[in-house]
């Protein structure tokens, strides 16, 4: 029984050797096939390429700005209303017309005008008859008083007649000067080149020079201005901009996606806002198109200078490291390294390049999160054209 029971043991004892040892095995196996997948992937990884999108830098004069909001203008905006009291006869102009100087606007009933110039023409012609009349009394006075018929005393009556005929006539002529005047204001013409805008009083209606609210808006848009701020620190720039003649502008809208007009400085403002740091600025655009509009918001761009001869790259290669901007550059020999550079103003995706760089380099433009200094790059012709703050 117990020589059985021995037995028994012993091939129990043997089971759990032999599945101890096959245990071991296929764990040395697994260890060992993932040591040479891990060998050999780091074998191959070394003779990979990266790859790249390169380009040259390119030299050109890039204009430099100083950017901040401004807000369109009228050059001009007059509100056409009444002179005179009376029926408003006839609108002659449509909503949104453009008119000239001199156009006839609107005509207001004329007829009791004309008659009030009618009678002061006619009291004119009374007066200067009178004059007449008491001219020839003073000159038939002037002679009898000298044959001693009339006495100095009438003499001297028939002279102050005749100067006050004289001061009535004057008198008279400015009525008619004053009636010719009214008369004029019954036609209301355009003063301004510009655009209308929505007619607020129809034909038909009273209308007086005491009303407050216009027959229209007229708003010149050709030429048209800007006004804008800017941060107190630019001034010294900017006034040196000036020193060198007419400073150029431009108008974006607000998100210097479009460009909507070209024009020249006119002025900067003579005080700071001291509440805000800024000072103001006001610039004309011819506006041909008339892309600007009063009340439109916009940036302004104010070109300060133009660097010449810049070398300028796309601001996509540029990387920022914990010592400032570099970019990848590719060698003869095809591998990447790292050139440090010193960067100047970047505009429209392209940066100006102050040193670091001296124009014979493959940048690296696209690809360059994947690599490290020394590691082989597959080569690409990137864009060797960019523009920087073209004007």
């Amino acid at each position: 029984m117990f020589g059985s029971l021995g037995n028994f043991i012993d091939r129990r004892r043997s089971g759990v050797v032999i599945l101890a040892l096959l245990a071991a095995g296929v764990a040395g196996g697994i260890v060992v096939t993932t040591s040479t997948s891990e060998q050999t992937s780091a074998a191959e990884q070394p003779g990979q390429a990266v790859p790249v999108q390169t380009t040259k830098s390119v030299r050109r004069d890039v204009p430099v700005y100083l950017d901040g909001l401004g807000t369109v203008q009228a050059e001009n905006t007059v509100n056409i209303t009444p002179r005179i009291d009376g029926q408003l006869q006839s609108v002659n102009f449509m909503d949104g017309q453009y008119v000239k100087a001199g156009d006839l606007l609107a005509v207001i009933d004329p007829r009791p005008y004309q008659a009030s110039l009618n009678q002061a023409t006619a009291k004119i012609a009374q007066a200067q008859a009178d004059l007449a009349n008491a001219r020839y009394l003073l000159q038939k006075d002037t002679k009898l008083e000298g044959q001693q018929i009339v006495t100095q005393e009438t003499l001297e009556e028939q002279q102050a007649n005749v100067t006050s005929m004289e001061a009535q006539l004057a008198e008279d002529q400015a009525a008619k000067d004053a009636a010719v005047v009214s008369l004029s204001y019954t036609e209301i013409r355009s003063p301004i080149d510009g655009r209308t805008g929505i007619r607020k009083i129809d034909a038909g209606n009273q209308v007086h020079a005491a009303d407050t609210s216009p027959i229209v808006t007229i708003t010149q848009l050709q030429p048209i201005d800007v006004i804008s701020s800017l941060r107190e620190d630019d001034l010294s720039e900017l006034q040196q901009a000036m020193t060198k003649g007419p400073v150029s502008v431009v108008a974006t809208t607000v998100d210097q996606a479009t460009e909507i007009g070209v024009g020249t400085l006119s002025l900067v403002d003579n005080e700071i806002d001291q509440a805000t740091g800024t000072l103001r600025l006001k610039s004309s655009f011819p506006n041909a198109a008339e892309r600007l509009w009063p009340g439109q918001s916009v940036m302004l761009r104010v070109r300060k200078e133009v660097l010449q001869n810049a070398l300028t790259i796309p601001s996509a290669a540029l990387q920022r490291g914990p010592d400032g901007f570099f970019v990848y550059i590719v060698t003869s020999s095809g591998t990447a390294t790292i050139a440090k550079v010193t960067v100047g103003p970047i505009e429209d995706g392209s940066a100006v390049i102050t040193s670091g760089l001296d124009g014979t380099e493959d940048i690296v433009i696209a690809g360059q999160y994947r690599l490290t200094p020394g590691v082989l790059v597959e080569r690409q012709d990137g864009t060797s054209a960019h523009t920087v703050g073209q004007e």
